[in-house]
């Protein structure tokens, strides 16, 4: 199964998920960033543990993530079912820059950036360029576009907006809030 076809199956668990490809509409990069800083072999032992998202719609525990030496697993909620799993490799990177972790995705020949917030607590936020509905993605692309060239890709029905800032320019966009997402609880 490729890697947008698990993500679109699990979709409701928009927090887990949002390491993936979660939309047909997503803001790429074509490279993985931030450009020019060197890859991670390994996961680093503060990402590491057990995480546990939260159902936006309930409130409660939702599926278990766990992240080790050498990528991430996940767990459906009861604990049964593996759902998806990446290894650090030429299509799955890490980078650590400027106090964020950034998880590229490789993905239809494009990279998925997630950035990586560890919270003092060991809770991780999953962060990315939220398009969300037609308003906000032409309100958000209008804002993105004054700060840097997006360009419209459209391969197999699925619309991207990539965009290659440099590293400087990926701060601030990080700085004035563009990215946006959920959070991981650790629980272990």
């Amino acid at each position: 199964m490729d890697l947008i076809t698990s993500s679109m199956r699990y979709l409701p668990l928009i927090v887990i998920y949002s390491l993936f490809l979660s939309s047909c509409r997503e803001v790429t990069f074509p490279q993985a960033q931030p450009v020019g800083v060197t890859a991670l072999r390994e996961v680093p032992q503060q990402l590491q543990g057990v995480y546990q998202a939260i159902e936006q719609a309930t409130g409660e525990f939702a599926d278990t993530l766990i992240v080790e030496s050498w990528g991430y697993k996940a767990k459906d909620k009861k604990e049964k079912d593996w759902l998806t799993r990446g290894v650090l490799s030429d299509t799955l990177v890490l980078k650590f820059y400027e106090n964020y972790y950034f998880l590229n995705i490789k993905a239809e020949g494009q990279w998925v950036l997630r950035l990586i917030i560890r919270e003092p607590s060991g809770t991780l936020q999953f962060l990315s360029i939220d398009l969300g509905d037609e308003n906000k993605r032409k309100a958000t692309l209008k804002k993105l576009s004054k700060k840097v060239t997006v360009k419209k890709i459209e391969k197999k029905g699925d619309t991207y907006y990539q965009i290659n800032p440099t590293p400087a320019q990926l701060m601030i966009l990080i700085k004035e809030g563009y990215f946006t997402g959920g959070k991981l609880i650790k629980i272990k």
